[in-house]
């Protein structure tokens, strides 16, 4: 039993989920013991600048004295050890440390033959947890335990002690998880605040049963709010957190979350529940549930379910949600079964949905499975074959069925070097539909489509030498061009099941189809040509990279959902530049060669002087989506204003309706030893009406207020990383370096 075990558990009488923070110490780190590797288990090396030995009774060791073991050092000014007696005695300015601690003394008293050290008036700083402390006496028994007099613990430096914890006496048994404490008190500056004449707590590194940090907020949907965790280590395999959250103008929410993991699967249940909310007109029961599983089954069998529900439309809206945001429409119920091989790979999904608001119901594959094999033993030809067989339902009483089988049988010549490749491949696509509930409709209730594809794929990869900006770099040129051809077959007899149309940016070019799923393959008569170019410095590291493309139509589309107007596709670019070693820019852009107008566009640009100096301006456009224009504007920040304070701020504005729809800002102060966070926030509540229609005029405000007290010197950077991250229009680096 070591002593830093016994410090280390000393915040448990407060909540805290320091347990699962990263550490770092406070102001300067105080490197552990490392042992010699010359010194075997149970031996001792003393060093000192005189020494009287006498055999087999007494040495005696004086000036700058360091006594060396595989497990610890003791340096003093002088040391005696006692053999008859089994006695190691040191005094004089005594340092003791080990890979976890260090701790000043006035005298060390070591029993060599049963192990039990004593320090008297000790002063200890832990090297791994950041924390440090006095006692009156440290006893270390090894077959008993620890037993501290007199004992503090804090995190703060000397001299700004905000906060500390004394105790009259602690106990560990040895072996045992929790230990004793008794008159324990807590200090802020010096002024006891909170008491225990008695608690338990635990003593290692294990997770335990306990309080974690409450969460203290307000809103406008809620009023003030508290919530307090409560975690219960069941088992090394299972655990449980239970969430009481008292809202002022709803209720008590119950949010629990129960989680198990096995050597081949791993899984989640959460359920929350609001009785008769007090805001609803209703006095409505409120609940959201949900289900993860992922294991294997056997070999090369994985088993996958994600299940979810909720009471109401608004129920996300209101109490916000860790696994959906605001924006979502649909919440899964899905039961994967999948097979994978070298050559062949099988899966069957039961994909169901939970359709939150006023939207169409979506269609459930129940089941649908997929069958796919290739192999390339055809002297140098690849095979593949794709199969799928679908059911689908829906729910809307009187909406059309199917049942689609579909196999696609392709053969493919690639081509592959350093400077560039070539494919050439020829598919053949069939698939069959049985349709129900087609009375009225111009649907079949049988039919089959078969058509041929045909695709040419060349690409180059060219490099030079160039001078860029003063420096030495290495440019690439990649053109890529391809010839695409799909024949034409009617397929207005078909529903629409799993199909909608996809947004072609610079990759979707070169796709090939232009929606989801199988029930419409338009014809193609086509060429799509690209070009992208690369400027890497001396370690190939990406510094600067432009891409081009557009596809040139060589028919008209018959296919009526992929009917164009226009001989030839938007112009598809993207951009990412890093501008020196500050500056960071990331741009899409799909143009109309017919309108010189732009379709769609995302611009980001960013300046990060360090992790935590951060400055982002985004610009998001799209001409038309569902018949509106988005055209929106937000500059994120992260920034410090001193040593212990730092400001997060985030603003969006939709310029085509002038307003704004979010504003956050968070401030928090951070020390050695405690933390502070306030965030306020406002954004749009799109809250939906009793027909599920969603108001996008009503605005939610919200406050969050977090204190903590850092029993381990907790890392600073995730709570200003959770602020950055936080909100509907949260921060994400806009580019990367490959």
């Amino acid at each position: 039993m070591q002593i830093n075990q016994l410090i280390f558990s000393l915040f448990a009488i407060l909540p805290g989920s320091v347990w699962a923070q990263q550490v770092t110490s406070c102001p300067t780190p105080i490197e552990g013991f490392v042992a010699d590797e010359d010194i075997l288990q149970d031996q001792i090396r003393v060093s000192a600048n005189r020494a009287d030995i006498q055999r087999n009774q007494i040495a005696q060791f004086d000036g700058n004295v360091t006594i060396v073991s595989d497990k610890s050092k003791i340096e003093a000014q002088s040391a005696t050890i006692d053999v008859p007696n089994t006695q190691l005695t040191a005094i004089g300015d005594v340092t003791f440390q080990d890979k976890l601690m260090v701790v000043n003394s006035k005298d060390v008293l070591l029993n060599t033959d049963s192990g039990k050290l004593s320090m008297a008036d000790t002063n200890y700083q832990l090297t791994q947890f950041g924390g440090r402390g006095a006692a009156d006496r440290i006893e270390i028994d090894q077959n008993q335990g620890v037993e501290l007099q007199g004992v503090s613990y804090t995190t703060c430096p000397v001299g700004q002690e905000d906060w500390k914890i004394s105790a009259s006496s602690i106990g560990i048994e040895e072996g045992e998880l929790w230990g004793e404490a008794y008159n324990t008190v807590f200090y802020v500056k010096d002024v006891p605040v909170f008491y225990l004449p008695y608690f338990v707590f635990p003593v290692s590194d294990q997770r335990q049963s306990g309080l974690l940090f409450p969460e203290i907020t307000t809103s406008s949907a809620t009023g003030p709010s508290y919530e307090q965790p409560i975690y219960w280590n069941i088992a090394p395999n299972f655990d449980a957190t239970f969430s009481p959250r008292f809202m002022s103008k709803r209720g008590t929410q119950i949010k629990t979350e129960f989680r198990y993991l096995f050597d081949q699967s791993a899984g989640q249940f959460n359920v929350e529940y609001l009785p008769e909310d007090r805001e609803d007109i209703n006095q409505a029961d409120r609940y959201f549930y949900r289900y993860a599983h992922s294991g294997k089954l056997a070999k090369n069998w994985q088993l996958n379910i994600d299940f979810n529900g909720l009471s109401d439309d608004n129920y996300i809206v209101d109490f916000g949600s860790d696994y959906y945001n605001r924006a979502d429409t649909h919440l899964y119920r899905t039961l994967g079964i999948n097979y994978y091989s070298q050559n062949l790979d099988f899966s069957m999904n039961f994909r169901d949905f939970a359709v939150i608001g006023d939207h169409p119901a979506n269609y459930r594959a129940l089941p649908e499975m997929k069958l796919n094999y290739q192999t390339d033993k055809f002297s140098g030809l690849e095979f593949r074959v794709t199969s799928e067989l679908a059911y689908f339902d829906n729910q809307q009483e009187g909406e059309p069925k199917a049942t689609r089988f579909h196999i696609a049988p392709s053969l493919a010549l690639p081509l592959r070097s350093q400077w560039g490749e070539f494919l050439a491949e020829a598919t053949l696509l069939n698939t069959y539909y049985k349709q129900e509930n087609v009375a009225g409709t111009q649907l079949a209730e049988e039919t089959n489509r078969t058509l041929g594809q045909g695709r040419v794929f060349g690409a180059l990869f060219l490099e030079r030498d160039i001078n860029w900006l003063g420096e030495q770099q290495t440019q690439t040129l990649e053109p890529k061009i391809q010839y695409l051809y799909t024949e034409f077959k009617e397929q207005s007899e078909i529903g629409l099941y799993d199909t909608t149309q996809l947004l072609n940016d610079f990759n979707g070019l070169f796709r090939g189809q232009e929606f989801t799923g199988l029930d419409r393959i338009s014809d193609n008569n086509q060429v799509t040509v690209g070009l992208t170019s690369r400027i890497l410095d001396k370690n190939s590291r990406e510094q600067f990279k432009l891409s081009l493309g557009q596809i040139f139509y060589l028919e008209d589309n018959r296919v009526e959902a992929a009917s164009k107007n226009d001989d030839r596709s938007a112009l598809a670019s993207e951009l990412d530049w890093q501008i020196g070693s500050k500056w960071f820019a990331h741009t899409e852009l799909q143009l109309s060669t017919k309108t010189d107008k732009v379709e769609r566009s995302s611009i980001s640009l960013e300046y990060q002087l360090t992790d935590d100096k951060i400055l982002q301006f985004n610009h998001r456009f799209v001409r038309s989506l569902s018949g509106e224009q988005i055209d929106q504007f937000g500059i994120t920040a992260s920034w410090p204003l001193s040593t212990n304070w730092h400001w997060v701020g985030r603003w969006y504005k939709d310029l085509s309706t002038q307003r704004t729809i979010e504003s956050y800002m968070g401030v928090q102060y951070e020390s050695c030893c405690w933390s502070f966070s306030l965030v306020s926030q406002r954004h749009l509540s799109n809250r939906f009406d009793a027909q599920g229609m969603q108001n996008t005029q009503e605005f939610e405000t919200s406050v969050n207020l977090k204190f903590s007290f850092k029993f381990t010197g907790s890392e600073a950077r995730s709570g200003r990383r959770k602020m950055l991250e936080d909100g509907l229009f949260g921060y994400r680096q806009a580019y990367l370096i490959n």
